[in-house]
């Protein structure tokens, strides 16, 4: 099923993002004048790994059926460039007027997390939310849970991170040092979940999130994985599932699109985090949430909207790790890249 103005389901394997990142256009379809924008959603969805599994790598708990990962990524027209902006899932967003996944029941609409959207009426609800703050309408979107995740991972042998500084997380058990590491699909899982490295919470795992990209793409790329036919197509039906998840993506074009961008360079790809001005007061039904400064992210979706970078040509900012709430500053993928 194709994703024109009606949806249904969407998230995103981190690691094969960056096979998604290449997702393509049908050749008979010319590309957009403004590009193309693709939802990826992480659900927690874990109820198909193992009890062994959920041991191994402190992945058990009750799923909330909601998406720890929201990223939007634009695709430039001429298929040059990649722009990955992460919404945090604590973001306060409105939600639209909508039906209650599974009852039907109508719902006006009411504040929530971002995050809560699927939870209340799956992709569709996410994509109309999405859409409504950022002014982007999606042409594809795709959604990932824990299997896929760990599948994709280890179908193409792991990926490659690295860090500055010692990652240790109390709720993961992740345990890095300082250097580069090659992760299989469990500690994978674990590396883009963790987010009691440090203070920063949120906004240093979305950092990590961003790195496992990077590494992935340049993985991909390195053992010809979205070029080689046989290697794209087994890759392409992990991510995609066995059809019980309506997905935006068609087999073909997202085989087509890994293609078509596997030639971009780190350093054609740019990764932001919607800038945020401070936290809202707890909402008594919602809790404590992060409000985005809205003059700054209207300029950051405006220039996706216009087809735009959003770093200037020649300049090349360096990533502060870990992050800070104040600082939303995009940066190019090579700043993120294993050396």
């Amino acid at each position: 099923m194709t994703m024109k103005r009606t949806l249904s389901s969407l998230s995103v394997v981190l690691a094969s993002t960056a096979a998604l990142l290449g997702s393509a256009f049908h050749p008979a379809q010319a590309p957009s004048p403004k590009g193309m924008n693709i939802l990826l959603m992480g659900t927690d969805g874990r109820a198909t790994i193992s009890a062994a599994e959920k041991r191994e790598f402190h992945a058990g708990g009750r799923a909330c059926n909601c998406t720890d990962v929201l990223m939007v990524v634009h695709v430039s027209a001429r298929r040059d460039r990649v722009s990955v902006v992460s919404l945090p899932r604590d973001s306060y967003a409105g939600l639209p007027p909508h039906r209650v996944e599974g009852t039907g029941e109508k719902h006006p609409s009411h504040p929530s997390k971002i995050n809560g959207a699927y939870a209340e009426g799956g992709t569709p609800l996410t994509v109309a939310t999405v859409e409504s703050m950022t002014g982007l309408r999606f042409d594809h979107y795709l959604q990932v849970d824990f299997r896929r995740f760990i599948d994709a991972v280890n179908q193409v042998g792991g990926v490659e991170v690295c860090t500055p500084r010692t990652l240790r997380d109390s709720a993961t058990k992740l345990d890095l040092l300082p250097g580069t590491h090659r992760l299989g699909g469990g500690q994978s899982l674990q590396y883009v979940r963790s987010r009691h490295v440090d203070r920063s919470a949120d906004l240093g795992r979305i950092q990590r999130q961003q790195r496992f990209l990077v590494g992935a793409l340049r993985g991909l790329q390195t053992r010809n994985l979205l070029t080689e036919p046989v290697a794209a197509a087994r890759l392409v039906k992990t991510l995609l599932g066995s059809g019980q998840v309506d997905q935006g993506f068609g087999a073909g074009e997202l085989v087509e699109l890994a293609a078509a961008l596997d030639k971009v360079t780190a350093r054609s790809t740019e990764f932001a985090t919607v800038p945020i001005s401070g936290f809202n007061e707890t909402h008594p039904e919602i809790g404590s949430t992060l409000v985005w400064d809205r003059r700054q992210a209207e300029a950051m979706f405006a220039k996706l909207r216009a087809d735009r970078p959003l770093i200037e040509a020649g300049a090349n900012p360096e990533p502060e790790d870990p992050p800070r709430l104040a600082n939303s500053a995009p940066v190019r993928g090579s700043s993120y890249a294993c050396p």
